[in-house]
């Protein structure tokens, strides 16, 4: 059989399941993985779909055509006024959940699927999408022309084409009544204005944060809490405006990730304005590591002297001695000496050049006992070369019997 007959089928990730059930990375932004995509009757279970538009939009419908959806699948959904073009996201008993969260605030809100999306749905979504950008570049000369003091920041058209989502920031009450008729008079589509945040606005743009890893906004947060400087504060970190802020210039948001921890970890140490008394000397607080529950004092209150580091269980014992008007004659008793077992660094001491220095030692061991061979087996040929005149020997013994003066009985012969 000749190779050009065969047939060689690449695999994909879709073919494998990777997109529909999310098990691949993000192919959309505020994606969900869904863990229950091979439970027997999952899809059976209900029938909403979770359906995905342009950047971070969401909508949840009813399959009431009970269309074969999977993950991954483009549908013609119900809007007002006409029909919309999205991305299946989600199937199953986790859409129920995402509704919950989504807090949609009644019924209504959750219309139909149409059908899977044809050519002709698609050509007039293709049309749509390439008139956004030029749509949102005069929409904003327009706002700026009538002196409105906002940003449109994007511009969605729907499926079909009959209407326009602008989406825009402010930092104070706007008046667009007027900016809504001089923009159905331009693009003759029917206008709708949603306003966003700073940080909802980098989560429908994306981007990488400096963590190295895609922006929360953009993956999977859909809820935004305010996040202010005593999250920072609580972590000990230094108010850096240019390092806490975000893509979007606001506070990042994982400021809030792990304040939590830090408020408990941090009711377990002592207060900063207390004041630990020994028999030497008084040492006040330096710095703190608030996970590891370790104070470091120092003798001086502005500048680091004589810096001594404790478990806050030993700080909180002198604390009580100097209640009762006792001192100890150090900060660290015996006990915590011998059993403190701090951060080891193996390379303290070590010179990092160390094995060069010892193979070019050794080279140089090497070379030197080439040459006092070569000098020995030199001189040794030396020792061993024939007089002139004489036989050469190999064996030194019969050499010095060869020179040796003869006998008696050989000199009478």
């Amino acid at each position: 059989m000749d190779y050009k007959d065969m047939k060689f089928e690449i695999s994909r990730g879709c073919d494998r399941g990777l997109c529909r059930r999310g098990c691949g990375r993000q192919d959309r932004q505020l994606n969900t993985f869904d863990w229950l995509a091979d439970v027997p009757g999952n899809a059976e279970d209900t029938d909403l779909v979770e359906v995905q538009f342009k950047n971070t939009r969401k909508g949840y419908y009813h399959n009431v055509n009970n269309l074969d959806l999977k993950k991954g699948d483009i549908v013609a959904v119900e809007a007002s006024p006409g029909h919309d073009i999205g991305v299946v996201t989600l199937t199953g008993r986790l859409v129920n959940l995402q509704v919950k969260k989504a807090n949609l605030k009644s019924a209504d809100d959750i219309k139909r699927v149409y059908r899977h999306a044809k050519q002709v749905d698609m050509d007039k979504y293709r049309e749509a999408k390439s008139r956004e950008h030029g749509t949102m570049i005069q929409s904003r000369q327009i706002a700026k022309d009538l002196g409105l003091k906002m940003k449109i920041g994007d511009v969605e058209y729907q499926g079909d084409g009959n209407k326009a989502i602008f989406y825009y920031i402010a930092d104070e009450r706007v008046d667009f009544r007027q900016l809504i008729k001089v923009l159905a008079e331009t693009f003759h589509v029917r206008i709708e204005m949603k306003q966003i945040g700073a940080r909802q606005e980098a989560g429908r743009i994306g981007g990488t944060g400096p963590c190295g890893r895609e922006l929360c906004c953009a993956t999977w947060m859909k809820n935004f809490v305010s996040v202010s400087t005593n999250a920072a504060r609580f972590q000990d970190i230094s108010l850096n405006p240019q390092k806490l802020a975000g893509m979007c210039a606001k506070l990042k948001c994982c400021l809030n990730y792990e304040v939590d921890d830090y408020v408990e970890a941090g009711r377990r140490l002592p207060g900063k304005d207390i004041v630990l008394e020994t028999a030497d000397s008084d040492y006040y607080v330096f710095k703190t590591d608030i996970l590891a529950g370790l104070v470091t004092y120092s003798t001086d209150k502005k500048m680091a002297a004589n810096l001594e580091t404790i478990t806050a269980e030993r700080a909180r014992e002198i604390i009580e001695m100097n209640k009762r008007g006792e001192k100890p004659l150090t900060l660290t008793d015996d006990s915590e000496q011998k059993g403190a077992k701090g951060p080891i660094d193996l390379l303290a001491d070590a010179d990092l050049s160390r094995f060069d220095k010892s193979k070019r030692k050794k080279n140089k061991h090497k070379h030197n006992d080439n040459r006092n061979s070569a000098n020995s087996d030199r001189q040794a040929q030396q020792n061993n070369k024939p007089a002139q005149g004489q036989p050469a020997f190999k064996n030194q013994n019969r050499r010095n019997n060869y020179n040796a003066p003869r006998r008696k009985e050989d000199n009478k012969e």
